[in-house]
């Protein structure tokens, strides 16, 4: 054991050292290594969503026996909560008059759950809210996601309001995580279920972004031309994009933190 965690620790050691370009660099190289393996061993490229999809259902798990069994919400977003209902609340409308599928009812599950949780940390578990904590202002995020809607939305034959909601969804999704980010790093330290929770919805953020990366790379730049024209396919799957590396910092100081034997996640300043 003490062998295998030499080398780990003498990697972490170096890694933390570097300055923060070369670990930007370093982390866009596993990134594209990550992908590589994906697409070698993964025939089929629509069953890294469908990995997605079960990934997040784990978060959510997990998220679900924090609040029942140990009666607490310490460590978690309301306000990231309420973001992913909106999102997924909007998405399911577009769903429902644009396009609708197996997709739509993950998505209705997923939100009644979402609802589920807001009901236990507003009325049930108020007590162990960490108000002062949540404290990223949720106008922040939604109104730039609003304007860019407004500016870059799809390009189809469907009603103008409902193509504009539509890419409200996708660029709120992107950044909805960004008050639960704020959180963990005003507290500096992340119980486990909330680390095990955020490291699941990291993980699911960049098996879904591998996933339209390799159908991009698969179908030649064709997959892009299928979702319409102008800067809205490339802005899909940059919101894909950010939305992964919005979560990659947290996810190596989990990874670190797991590989030191530590049930805590321990934040230095100025990850989020």
């Amino acid at each position: 054991m003490k062998a295998t965690k030499r080398p780990i620790h003498a990697l972490t050691t170096w890694v933390r050292r570097q300055p923060p370009k070369m670990k930007a660099f370093l982390a866009v190289v596993a990134g594209l290594a990550t992908l590589l393996f994906l697409r070698m061993v993964v025939h089929d490229h629509d069953n890294l969503f469908i990995a997605a999809e079960f990934v997040h259902a784990l978060g959510i798990s997990l998220l679900i026996f924090k609040l029942t069994k140990e009666k607490t919400c310490a460590g978690l977003s309301l306000k990231s909560q309420e973001l992913t209902a909106m999102f997924l609340a909007v998405r399911l409308y577009c769903s429902f008059v644009m396009e609708y599928d197996i997709h739509t009812i993950l998505d209705t599950a997923t939100l009644v759950t979402t609802l589920w949780v807001i009901y236990m940390m507003r009325f049930k578990l108020k007590s162990s809210y960490m108000d002062d904590k949540d404290n990223l202002p949720i106008y922040y995020v939604v109104m730039p996601c609003a304007a860019l809607s407004l500016l870059i939305h799809p390009n189809t034959r469907h009603n103008p309001i409902n193509r504009i909601l539509w890419g409200f969804c996708v660029y709120l999704e992107a950044v909805s995580v960004l008050p639960q980010l704020r959180v963990m790093q005003n507290a500096k330290i992340v119980e486990p279920f909330t680390g095990h929770y955020v490291f699941a919805l990291g993980v699911a953020r960049f098996l879904s972004c591998a996933h339209w990366v390799l159908q991009v790379l698969d179908t030649r730049g064709r997959l892009l031309t299928a979702l319409g024209y102008g800067l809205w396919p490339s802005m899909v799957l940059l919101s894909e994009i950010v939305q992964t590396f919005i979560l990659a910092d947290f996810c190596y100081y989990y990874v670190k933190s797991i590989f030191g034997g530590q049930l805590v996640v321990r934040l230095p300043s100025g990850v989020v």
